[in-house]
C-alpha cells in the first residue's frame, strides 16, 4: 500500500506577503544603487557597499540579482525613468507656453547642480556610459530618447522631424551645459554657464 504524505498547504495571502517582501527589498537595492552610481559612478559602487546602505547582509544580493551587471542595468533604469518622470511632471505642470523653459530652468537650476546623486544620472554618469555591460547601455539610451520626446513635445512644430532634431541639440546643450558646471571650481563660471544655456534658448517653444 502507497502513503501519499500530505502537502504542506500555503494559505494564498501568506505566499502574497512573502513575495510583497522579496518585492520590496529588491526595490530597496536598486533605489540604493541608483543614488550610489550617480555619487560615486559606477566603477565607484561596489555591491557590498550598496547592500550595507540598504540595510542588508551582503550575501542576499544573489536571491535578487543574477550579477553586479544585472543591478547595475537596473539602477540606470530606475535613475533615468524618475529623471524622464520628473521632467515630464515639470512640464504638465508649468503655465501654457511656458512647459519648455520650465523643463530647462528646472534642469539647469541650483538645487540639480548640486543634488548629483538624484539627478540626471546622463549628466551624472555621461562620460562612463560607453564603457559599461550593453543591458546598462540599453537602459540609458532608452531614457534618453524618452528625454528627447518629452522635450520635442514642448515645441511649438512637435510631431515633425525637425521638432525631434531640435529637441536633440536642446537635451545635448543641457546635459552638456550641466557637466561642464559641475566640473568648474569656480561658483561664478557655474553659473555664468547655466545661465547662458538658458539664455540662449529662453525663446524657443514660445
Amino acid at each position: 500500500m502507497m502513503i501519499v504524505m500530505p502537502m504542506k498547504s500555503i494559505h494564498p495571502n501568506a505566499k502574497r506577503a512573502t513575495q510583497s517582501r522579496k518585492e520590496a527589498t529588491h526595490d530597496r537595492i536598486v533605489e540604493v544603487a541608483a543614488r550610489a552610481i550617480r555619487r560615486s559612478g559606477y566603477a565607484g559602487t561596489g555591491v557590498a557597499d550598496i547592500m550595507k546602505e540598504a540595510g542588508l547582509t551582503h550575501g542576499g544580493f544573489y536571491a535578487h540579482f543574477a550579477s553586479r551587471e544585472t543591478l547595475l542595468a537596473e539602477a540606470a533604469d530606475s535613475a533615468g525613468a524618475d529623471a524622464v518622470s520628473m521632467s515630464a511632471d515639470i512640464a504638465a505642470a508649468a503655465a501654457p507656453g511656458q512647459s519648455l523653459q520650465a523643463v530647462m530652468r528646472a534642469y539647469l537650476s541650483q538645487p540639480h547642480l548640486e543634488d548629483v546623486e538624484n539627478g540626471c544620472p546622463v549628466a551624472a554618469l555621461g562620460s562612463e556610459m560607453h564603457r559599461q555591460a550593453p543591458e546598462v547601455r540599453h537602459a540609458a539610451t532608452r531614457h534618453i530618447k524618452e528625454m528627447i520626446d518629452v522635450v520635442a513635445r514642448q515645441l511649438p512644430d512637435w510631431g515633425t522631424p525637425g521638432a525631434h532634431e531640435q529637441a536633440m541639440f536642446m537635451v545635448s546643450s543641457m546635459v552638456g551645459t550641466m557637466v561642464m558646471a559641475r566640473a568648474v571650481d569656480d561658483p561664478r563660471l557655474s553659473a555664468a554657464l547655466r545661465e547662458a544655456a538658458l539664455k540662449h534658448f529662453s525663446e524657443v517653444g514660445k
